[in-house]
């Protein structure tokens, strides 16, 4: 502004007195610099207006009332999907902590059950096979409502969460980028074939075959075909309540949490690797392992929880479903398990 007041004091004659022809007059100089100056205020300040004012599309903060910006946008940045992390809104402080109360739930819920079936007159070994598939579909379901009634515990202290952050939508399933039953095909398909060279490839390292004896299908055995009721509870533990809170866990929490310290690969392969060891089956690890990372690649390429969680569901399931049939044509499933 300086600048411009000069400029044009310097560009402007001003009159000369009359008095002399070499000195201007000292009144005339001062109202005429008065003059200048507010004129030359008065456009810095119109420029000022029209050439600082923001463009009216960007968005520099966010009222708590106003509606948060959908993570789909984010497609349009470039780059790999399976390559974006997540927005944690939180630490590892808390990533530790819900670890471990989701641990000692699990544990807990399972001593609670032990100690109140006395209670009510029950005794385990008394329970018909269909008694004993029903009671383990209860047990299942209080574990699956204890585990995630901490994680949304936690969750719900972190409001408003961003919206691909414990997602489940049923929209769009046949999306090429985002559709959660497509993706799911893929990364069964995926799975099946990766799982399959897994254990070929273990098996021919080994040189043995490995023990299953701690296999939860093994000590599901006895209900498999025993009766439609004991194959419906079963499809209910393994097809529904088990991907369900797995996922939830092991992808939707713990994997996520990992993207705010690590690329989204290595989360990935961190809780593929937690996954597989959660299970306490260590001759399983490496196809576990596989399994897990397939289902964490889908679902970073989705960021939708029903992905992982369909290639679970359709995974055990189909387990269950194939060994009722080898049971009910005759066929000696234990001995094929521990031949597979």
């Amino acid at each position: 502004m300086v600048y411009t007041l000069f400029t044009s004091l310097a560009q402007s004659p001003l009159p000369i007195s009359s008095n002399s022809p070499t000195l201007i007059s000292s009144k005339t100089f001062l109202k005429r610099t008065h003059t200048l100056f507010l004129s030359a205020r008065t456009n810095h300040l119109s420029r000022l207006t029209t050439t600082t004012r923001p463009p009216r599309h960007v968005c520099f903060s966010s009222s708590p009332g106003s509606p948060k910006p959908d993570f789909q946008d984010k497609e349009n940045e470039g780059g790999l999907q399976i390559l974006k992390r997540w927005d944690v809104p939180w630490e590892w402080q808390t990533v530790s902590l819900t670890s471990l109360a989701c641990g000692l739930s699990f544990v807990l819920t399972g001593l609670v059950e032990a100690a109140v079936v006395p209670y009510v007159g029950l005794n385990i070994q008394d329970l018909s096979l269909d008694e004993k598939a029903e009671f383990l579909l209860a047990a299942q379901g209080l574990t699956t409502a204890a585990i995630l009634g901490v994680l949304y515990t936690v969750a719900s202290t972190f409001q408003p969460l961003p919206q691909d952050i414990y997602r489940y939508d049923w929209r769009e399933p046949f999306s090429l980028k985002r559709g959660w039953l497509l993706w799911a095909g893929v990364g069964l398909v995926g799975a099946v074939a990766a799982v399959a060279l897994t254990g070929a490839a273990t098996s021919f390292f080994s040189g043995e075959t490995p023990q299953r004896e701690k296999d939860a299908l093994v000590s599901l055995l006895p209900l498999i075909g025993s009766s439609s009721i004991s194959t419906a509870c079963l499809l209910g533990i393994t097809g529904i309540l088990a991907p369900i809170l797995e996922e939830t866990v092991f992808r939707g929490f713990f994997m996520v949490s990992m993207t705010k310290w690590v690329p989204t690969p290595v989360a990935v392969i961190i809780s593929a690797a937690v996954f597989a060891l959660a299970h306490l089956t260590p001759g399983e690890f490496p196809q576990l392992f596989v399994l897990g990372a397939a289902m964490g690649l889908a679902y970073a390429q989705t960021r939708n929880l029903l992905t992982p969680i369909t290639i679970h569901a359709f995974w055990n399931s189909g387990v269950i479903l194939l060994l009722t049939f080898l049971q009910l044509q005759g066929y000696d499933i234990k001995e094929l398990l521990q031949a597979t």
